[in-house]
Formats: structure tokens, sequence, C-alpha cells
């Protein structure tokens, strides 16, 4: 490992190479590079998920933690680690402080590794708009996770919004094992499904967008019973043509499987570590199309899959905008009491 405090761009290049001919090209084979975004509080947490995905998908994985975009001096600090405690990859944890951190481009791009494909990871709040984030521009696969916002729902819908091909959101992944079960159920009948419903809270993304996923499939409209009895999605419940009746259920990391005339059934349906979800995503990196249906019909705006895969970097300065939000309150409160 490497340390580099108050550091440049071109020094944490030639100590990355440097530590790669050290290691003896212990990471030799890079499949893609991971952009994680993340904020300081949340650093090892990310750390944790992308080694477990590491292992599964060799990467060199880029860190970038800004902070204090307002502090008068510009800072660079950075730690390399190559087939070290983050796994079977090469590693670099960028700190990144003053206006140095709205330009973490010009400390990334010469760390890509060439001719592989770049994802970029928000750990954390997504951004409202990704082409304000010159990462996110950059990468071929963009992972949001709507259930870190203030408010998931709005989120997902943002996240329509603003959707290009190659977006996805870990909500989406979370429901991967409830889609498998649902579609499992429908390999020994041909039954049409004519309603459906999902019990669940009434802020939870993965609902909203089993829900879409079902009016995408199925065509037609799901019953959200929203409920705070439960932490998170409870229940998934189809009645078919013929009268059978489908439901899902799950209890801790079990589900329930009752259908019309049949025995009950359990199956394993486990809450599964982000490491396991962020691997899950890493996966396919080309567009999920199916996502996009299932994000569009949530959201109800169709034509997502058709938009164009490149987005135009928009310059935003989050600090200039804090202070003018910060001024447009004060002045409505010196208006109010006036």
């Amino acid at each position: 490992m490497i340390g580099l405090w108050d550091t440049t761009g071109n020094e944490v290049v030639k100590a990355l190479a440097a530590e790669r001919r050290s290691a003896g090209g212990v990471a030799s084979g890079m499949a893609l590079t991971l952009i994680v975004v993340v904020d300081e509080k949340r650093v090892r947490e990310a750390e944790a998920a992308a080694t477990i995905a590491a292992a599964a998908h060799p990467c060199r994985l880029l860190v970038v933690v800004r902070s204090d975009v307002e502090r008068d001096r510009n800072r660079l600090d950075a730690e390399i680690v190559v087939g070290g405690r983050l796994g079977p990859c090469e590693a670099v944890v960028t700190r990144m402080y003053g206006r140095l951190a709205l330009h973490a481009e010009s400390v990334v791009m010469p760390l890509l590794v060439p001719d592989v494909p770049v994802v970029t990871w928000w750990h954390g709040e997504p951004p409202e708009e990704i082409a304000t984030d010159f990462l996110g521009v950059v990468a071929d696969r963009r992972i949001t996770d709507s259930a870190q916002a203030a408010d998931p729902i709005a989120a997902l819908r943002q996240r329509a919004h603003d959707y290009a091909p190659g977006d996805t959101d870990l909500a989406w992944t979370r429901i991967t094992p409830w889609r498998t079960l649902v579609a499992g159920a429908f390999d020994t009948t041909q039954a049409r499904v004519t309603e459906a419903s999902v019990v669940a809270p009434p802020s939870d993304p993965t609902a909203a967008l089993m829900s879409g996923w079902l009016k995408a499939r199925l065509g037609i409209e799901p019953t959200w019973e929203r409920t705070d009895e439960f932490p998170r999605m409870r229940q998934v419940q189809l009645r078919c043509a013929n009268g059978d009746e489908l439901t899902l259920t799950r209890d801790d990391s079990i589900a329930v499987f009752r259908r019309t005339g049949q025995e009950d059934r359990t199956l394993p349906l486990v809450r599964r570590p982000l490491g396991d979800e962020l691997a899950e995503e890493l996966r396919r990196l080309d567009a999920d199309q199916v996502y996009a249906e299932a994000l569009g019909a949530a959201a109800g705006i169709t034509g997502l899959d058709q938009r164009p895969a490149q987005r135009v970097h928009v310059w935003k300065d989050p600090a200039t905008a804090q202070r003018a939000e910060a001024g447009v309150t004060a002045h409505a409160g010196a208006t109010a009491n006036e």
C-alpha cells in the first residue's frame, strides 16, 4: 500500500504504476474500471461491497471522495492498494478537497484502464441529473440507488426522467429474486393474469419497480397496497383468468408460495449483501431493456430504451447553487418580516 498526501494526479499515476510492478502483476487482467462516488463516512462500506464485486469481476477500483468544495486551497490525498485488503483488484482511493473536488475527472481519467468498459456507482443519494457529473457521462454503465434518497419514490421518478440506456438502480437489483420466483410460477401454467397486487411500504422503490415490471410484462395495472407494518416489500399476489391465485409472501429470509389447489411451498428469499447486488449489476455492461420498461411503466413514461445512450456534460457548481438558494431563502425571510 502507498499513501500520498497533498499530492498531484501525475504522482498518483506514477505511484500506481510502481505498485503494480512491485506486486508482480497481481491483477493484470482487468475486466472493467469501477468508479465509486461516495461520502467520507461511507467509504469503508463502499470498499467492502466493491471487494466482494471485484472477486467476481477483476477491476481497477477508483474511489472518489469529494469534500469541502468551498475550501480555499485545493488538496488531493490518495491511497493505492494492489492485491491487498481490497481483494484481487487495483484500487486507488482519492480524497479531493476544495475546487478540485468539482473536477474529479482530471484525476480519474488518467487512471482508467484502456479499452475496457467504465462503470460508475454512486453509493449515496443519486445525482438529480447524471449529466452534471462527468464521472457519469464518461461511464458505459451507471449504477444509482434510489433507496438512499430522502424520498425514494420521487428519486425513482427522477431516474426515469433522466434515464439513458446503460443506467440501472440497485432497487431493481434487489427484486431479482422476487422476479425469478414469480416468473418460475408460470413454468407449469399458461393461464392469463388478470389482476395483481403488491403489499409494501409507501416509500419502497422496489415495490414501485415490481409494479412497473408486472405492468410492462403482463399489460395490467397492479394495485399497490401500502402498509407500514413491514420495512420492505412483503407480498406479491396474482389472479388468473381461470380463477387461480398465486401469492408470494416474504417472511425474513424465506418466502411462502401459495397457489390455488396446491400445497404451500417454502422458498429461499434472502436479502443479499450490497457487494452481491453490485456484482450482479457488473455481470452485464449493455443496456438493460427490461429495467427500462419497468422503470418507464412505474413512472408513466414510454420509450426510455429508445433514448440516446450518450449524455453531454452539463457543468454545475454545487457551491454556487447552495449560496444562491441561501440568498433566496434569506430574501424571502426578510420580505416576510417587513
